[in-house]
């Protein structure tokens, strides 16, 4: 991609600008081309009139650090009207106005999310201080396990990406499900051998992601890291989609074993390069869209659990599910704002799902209020509505569709 662009006070002197693709890898394979999507702020940046040059040779002088106002070069007859760098100025103050607010949306949403894993917590430990150890047995620990792994593996990801709220966001869901986990081994609700596995999983998972955040680890480590979440992402994904449907098919540990081993032969035949270019960037983003399926699937479970005995969901807190849907809510702006289809697919189907689906499956089975239901379905759908529209405006778009078509598609 390439655009022309004339720069004043010099004269008119077209300067091709190549930009990165927009498309993000999670891989550090040498094949794969790794450009995070948090450069998008500063390719639309160079559309808005902010582009910042350093050490830019012209006419064989380099050009002081300083920000330059470019203006766009139809062709080279295209004139400068002054009345357009008002215009460009405003649309780039609000377009990094939203990038700012998006980044503190991400953050904020840390709030619901920790609340929403505090009940259990706080419940835990009241039955375990009061020696109910049976009463941990309700809660399921490879429902527990398979939620620590996803938000494990998209710690990777947002590390990566150096979006520092999404960051937070999943480490206290690792560290939260974890708390959950350690009570459950307390009470002798799980087999202490996985445990004791789980824990070695997450202290070097957070170790290491704590040292690639700082940039304080080797690559080759890192890729290592990588590899590991993405066979375990394969080979646990498949084995709880099948297990959601027992009895009405065979139990049986084949999907995973097959997932399992089919996930090694690809990552070896990476490492040996038997692999083309499209395969390597496909395994480079497998890690992340497992770990987003294994949350998406946890609705889908969730809702079949309530089909198959709808007696259970009065045992689900409306809170429990408004807390999700709105912690899912305060990141759709930032993962539509940096064309994010991943990390929008994730926390939309959460909201969508797991937040507003099970509320609407409490307010069918009264189990809450039409008005708590209909306050937040209205609260719900204008958020998103404002969400598209908020983007579409400091993009410069038509209309919010076109923010949905860039996200899908690509600029």
């Amino acid at each position: 991609m390439s655009m022309a662009v004339s720069l004043r006070p010099l004269c008119k002197v077209p300067l091709l600008a190549c930009l990165p693709s927009n498309r993000c890898s999670f891989s550090c394979y040498p094949r794969s081309l790794d450009f995070g999507r948090h450069h998008q702020p500063q390719i639309r940046q160079v559309i808005d009139g902010k582009f910042k040059l350093k050490e830019a040779p012209l006419y064989s002088r380099p050009v002081s650090s300083h920000h330059l106002e470019p203006v766009l070069a139809l062709n080279k007859d295209h004139q400068h009207p002054s009345d357009e760098e008002p215009v460009n100025l405003k649309r780039g103050e609000s377009f990094e106005q939203w990038d700012s607010v998006t980044g503190k949306f991400a953050g904020v949403a840390n709030l619901p999310f920790l609340l929403l894993q505090l009940p259990q917590i706080i419940l835990n430990s009241r039955n375990l201080l009061g020696g109910n150890k049976s009463a941990l047995l309700a809660v399921p620990w490879l429902g527990m396990l398979t939620g620590m792994l996803g938000n494990l593996s998209l710690l990777s990801y947002f590390i990566k990406k150096r979006e520092t709220g999404a960051v937070v966001v999943q480490a206290l869901g690792v560290i939260s499900t974890y708390v959950v986990i350690l009570q459950l081994a307390l009470a002798e609700a799980m087999p202490i051998s996985y445990f004791i596995g789980i824990s070695i999983v997450v202290a070097s998972g957070l170790f290491l992601n704590f040292m690639k955040y700082f940039d304080l680890l080797k690559s080759e480590i890192w890729l290592f890291w990588e590899e590991f979440i993405t066979i375990g992402g394969l080979s646990v994904l498949p084995q709880v989609m099948w297990s959601t449907f027992v009895p009405f098919v065979p139990n049986s540990i084949l999907p995973g074993v097959i997932s399992f081993v089919a996930a090694i032969i690809v990552v070896l035949m990476a490492r040996m390069g038997k692999l083309p270019e499209k395969g390597v960037k496909i395994l480079g983003s497998l890690s992340g869209w497992t770990a987003t399926l294994l949350f998406m699937w946890m609705p889908v479970a969730q809702m079949w659990t309530n089909i198959l005995n709808p007696d259970n969901i009065k045992g689900l807190s409306a809170i429990t599910m408004l807390l999700a849907m709105i912690g899912n809510g305060l990141l759709l702006p930032r993962a539509l704002f940096i064309r994010d289809l991943m990390w929008f697919t994730g926390s939309g189907w959460g909201c969508v799902f797991y937040g507003w689906g099970n509320l609407l499956c409490l307010y069918c089975l009264n189990s809450t209020s039409r008005e708590f239901f209909v306050a937040a379905t209205l609260a719900f759908f204008a958020w998103i509505g404002h969400t598209f529209w908020k983007d579409s405006q400091v993009y410069g778009l038509r209309s919010p569709f076109s923010s949905f078509k860039e996200l899908v598609f690509g600029p």
